[in-house]
Formats: C-alpha cells, structure tokens, sequence
C-alpha cells in the first residue's frame, strides 16, 4: 500500500514539473529600424563595438584617409598633408543633456601623433561645432583631421562632454580604428 501512495505522489510531483512548452523568456525589446545607407565612394565603413566616455555613447561608422583636398559649398581647400575623416554617431546616455564639443575630439596616428580637429575643414565642410547632446539624443556627423602625408590614423580619442559627476572629463576613451 506504501509503494503504491508514494508511486502516486511521485506522479503527481512529476506531471506538476513537466509545462508541456518552452520555458519562458522576456520578450525581446522592439528596436528602430534603420535604413541601411551606402558607404561613401571615397569611406570605408567601420563595424565596432560602440565606446562610452562619461555619458556619451561613440560609433565611429565610417573612415576615408588620405584626401589630398576638401571641397564645400563655397571653398576648395588643400591638405597640408592629407585630411581623414571619420563618420561618428554620438548618443547622449546620462540623465540631462551635455554640452558637446566636436573639436574636443583627437585622432592618434601609427607613429603616435596626437591630431586635433581641423577647424577650418570642418567649417568647409559645414560640420557642428558645440551643440546640446541630450537624453537618448542620436547626431551624426564627421569629424576631419590633417595628418602628415605618410600618417595612418590608428585611434579616436573621443571626448563625451562633462557629466554632473565629472565636470572635466580630461581622459578621454580611446577607440581603436582597425
């Protein structure tokens, strides 16, 4: 008589175990969909993991070197070397807005050189000095360097904008480019 109350819980405790499905997950969250869009004829594009610095998310999407000239709407400007321009997506990840500054941004070369924005490129090129980076906020824009003739660009410096919990943000994160 044991054997057979046992044999019957046991069944019992076997068939509550079993749902019969699949064990449940969390439903994925929904995501934008983006048009794809074709790489410049004179750009490479880039696929790396995004990089965060204070509260600003960083995608560099896309790398043209060795343009020996910029042409914009009203000037053709020569290289002293030759420019690089790198195709960045930035996004706002803190609570409140920053203050972004596209010229904060360095580009390190393979011999080591540390390039600042070039202003004058990317007044020709029409491209967003300062501008108010806010919560969730995405902007896409370029960035243009003038490197040495021979100079690889290796590296982004990139630079989010000071955070209510560091008001300097004088480190920078460093974005391998290749």
């Amino acid at each position: 008589m044991r054997t057979g109350i046992a044999a019957a819980a046991l069944s019992v405790l076997l068939l509550a175990g079993c749902s019969g499905g699949e064990p449940e997950q969390a439903p994925a969250k929904p995501v934008y969909d983006l048009p794809a869009r074709e790489v410049r004829p004179d750009e490479t594009a880039v696929r790396l993991p995004a990089a965060t610095n204070g509260e600003t998310e960083f995608s560099v999407i896309g790398l043209a070197a060795g343009l020996p000239s910029l042409t914009g709407s009203h000037a053709e400007f020569d290289a002293k070397g030759q420019f690089a321009r790198l195709r960045l997506v930035v996004t706002g990840k803190g609570l409140s807005g920053i203050l972004f500054d596209t010229r904060r941004q360095r580009l390190v070369t393979d011999s080591g050189a540390v390039i600042e924005v070039d202003d004058q490129a990317m007044t020709i090129k029409r491209q967003p000095g300062k501008f108010e980076l806010g919560r969730g906020v995405r902007v896409e824009f370029d960035l243009y360097f003038d490197l040495p003739k021979e100079a690889k660009p290796v590296v982004l410096r990139a630079f989010g904008g000071p955070t209510l919990t560091d008001m300097k943000n004088l480190t920078g994160t460093d974005i391998k480019l290749g």
